[in-house]
């Protein structure tokens, strides 16, 4: 297993806890080192029980040596950062520096897997990197979810292989026996498209949602009813249909961008896919201007001064990933517009020096809103429910909630004194 982030660790521990011997490399020696006492730094439920417990059977190692790690082995997956490079296209330098450097020590016979998130064309490209042809490359997108990673692996609704070689297509289907899961079995080309295709769709679903919640406000309804209404049409499904402050996080972003690339090189026009991300952004924007028409000074709704507090920062709950996270992009929004951030994060301790130039992060929801115009609610992390919210009201200059994840009880805020107003739903007035 080369590369010991979500996806690398996430793999190499369950495969691990299925039974298979497992070595995972990372050139980061500090983590290595940490991994092999079984201090797993992600937030991530169930990883450090998998870790600890492949570290003490003997089936899970960790080294900083990727060649010594790959010189035995029968498979070697590829869990490498792909960023979104120049112009949006997928950033393959880490995929490709490492095909460079196991090319001459792999055994032959081996089986190389691309677990991550690349371009059509990418098995070509690593097999011709590689060069041998005693070695087969296949590809295994992984359809893991933060938060539930480990979930996710171990109870798949789908394992996709793409191979030429139908003997190392069956010999990676063969790692996954002892899981209950339909197999999809295909060429290189459409196991990566697949990937691409499944976070486009997701992304598409978001845009809906959030473009779906502002036609509700214009007519008075409930988003959260119109989408249980459409939700329960098993052609549609409920998933990916609550709306926020828009979609982030470490795939979705980098994916769309990267297949608006593929498209616009190869010719192909797929408006749809343009906009979804660009109404993903027009969303984010139109927020800001909700809270500078409500904050605002002056005419123009100038938010110089204007103190806001920001509850989350992570994309989502249950993760401390802020990779492309949408309450960051909100939070770098109102800091162009002046405002002064308060910020408070259940997964993130006030020792955030990468954060110091956006927001004055916090440790306690009560101290993030002394002096507040506002409060943002901006990631659904279920303690936010449990918030003092009296306190809160009597530390804030202002009296506003903004539930961008439509995650509290009005009624509870309304009695704290504090107006509560979602995405989509009805405002509630604070009780005098």
């Amino acid at each position: 297993m080369i590369g010991t982030g979500y996806v690398g660790l996430t793999t190499g521990a369950c495969l691990a806890f299925l039974g298979h011997s497992v070595v995972c490399a990372d050139a980061d020696p500090h983590k290595v080192e940490r991994l092999r006492g079984a201090r797993v730094d992600i937030l991530e439920p169930g990883l450090p029980e998998r870790v600890r417990e492949g570290l003490e059977a003997g089936r899970l190692e960790f080294t900083g040596d990727t060649a010594a790690a790959v010189a035995e082995a029968e498979v070697v997956f590829l869990c490498l950062p792909t960023p979104m490079g120049a112009g949006g296209a997928a950033d393959l330098a880490a995929v490709e520096a490492v095909a460079g450097q196991v090319r001459d020590v792999l055994r032959p016979g081996c089986v190389v897997v691309n677990k991550s998130t690349v371009p059509v064309g990418t098995c070509e490209r690593v097999a011709a990197l590689l060069g041998r042809a005693d070695v087969s490359v296949v590809s295994n997108p992984e359809f893991l979810r933060e938060g539930r990673a480990v979930e996710d692996f171990l109870h798949p609704d789908r394992i996709v292989i793409g191979a030429a070689d139908q003997d190392a297509a069956r010999r990676v289907a063969g790692l996954y026996a002892a899981l209950d899961a339909p197999l999809v079995l295909t060429d290189p080309a459409s196991a990566e498209l697949t990937k691409y295709a499944a976070n486009f769709f997701l992304a598409m679903k978001l845009s809906f949602a959030n473009n779906l919640a502002v036609l509700c406000e214009r007519f008075g309804a409930d988003v959260a009813d119109v989408t249980e209404g459409i939700g329960r049409d098993p052609r549609i499904g409920p998933a990916f249909l609550r709306p926020g402050p828009g979609w982030g996080g470490s795939c979705l972003p980098k994916d769309t961008h990267a297949l608006l690339t593929v498209c616009d090189r190869s010719g192909v026009d797929f408006p749809l896919l343009r906009a979804t991300i660009e109404t993903n952004v027009a969303h984010q924007r139109r927020l800001v201007e909700r809270v500078a028409a409500a904050c605002g000074r002056g005419a123009e709704g100038s938010l110089h001064g204007v103190r806001l507090a920001l509850y989350g920062l992570t994309f989502k709950a249950g993760t401390s990933d802020l990779r492309d996270s949408p309450a960051l992009a909100v939070a770098r929004l109102l800091r162009e517009r002046g405002a002064e951030l308060t910020a408070y994060d259940p997964a993130l301790s006030e020792e955030r020096p990468d954060l110091s130039d956006l927001v004055d992060l916090v440790d306690d929801p009560v101290r993030a809103a002394e002096g507040a115009a506002a409060c943002l609610v901006l990631t659904e992390w279920p303690q936010l429910r449990d918030v003092d919210w009296a306190a809160v009201a009597a530390c804030m200059s202002g009296h506003e909630v903004h539930d961008w994840r439509n995650l509290l009880d009005p009624d509870v805020l309304a009695r704290a004194g504090l107006s509560w107003r979602g995405i989509g739903r009805p405002a509630a007035a604070r009780v005098a």
